[in-house]
């Protein structure tokens, strides 16, 4: 595993989350690489996910859309991997699309790393925004709850494979 340093953490912009997960980090590194493990926790239920586009490279495509009650998927999210680590380190951000298009409302970009840790995994969301207004945005509709939500099914699923 590489070490990399840690950005600092800007309590104005950035807003994080983190977990121990009781599994090894390939498990979860599976979950975020193959769409239908993806589907299975990327949304909080019982809203489904579907995945669009999960290519995991850098510059590649990163697009879901939702179902909250069971019925038509609209959109979710519509972003852009910028650095893909394998096993390690996960950044998107939707202020790109796919080919590193720019996005008409850019709003974060998230850091996902994965390290090893005596019980499995200890799993880390680093989510920087572009200004105060969008992370106290992004605070009020819900993250800790929204991300913790997801980092738990995530938990779940690779938990139950290991």
């Amino acid at each position: 595993m590489t070490v990399r340093p840690t950005l600092p953490i800007d309590p104005e912009l950035d807003l994080t989350i983190s977990r121990i997960i009781k599994a090894p980090r390939s498990a979860v590194w599976r979950a975020w690489a193959e769409p239908a493990n993806f589907e299975r926790w990327w949304i909080p239920a019982p809203a489904r996910c579907q995945v669009v586009a999960l290519d995991l490279t850098p510059g590649g495509a990163l697009e879901t859309r939702m179902s909250e009650d069971g019925g038509d998927f609209g959109p979710h999210l519509s972003g852009c991997f910028l650095a893909v680590d394998m096993g390690e380190r996960i950044v998107f951000t939707n202020s790109l699309l796919a080919g590193w298009r720019p996005a008409e409302q850019p709003f974060m970009t998230a850091i996902i790393t994965l390290a090893d840790h005596p019980l499995g995994t200890e799993y880390s969301a680093h989510v920087m925004h572009k200004n105060g207004a969008d992370r106290t945005m992004h605070q009020n509709l819900g993250f800790a709850d929204g991300w913790g939500t997801v980092a738990a099914q995530l938990a779940a699923l690779v938990e139950r494979q290991a």
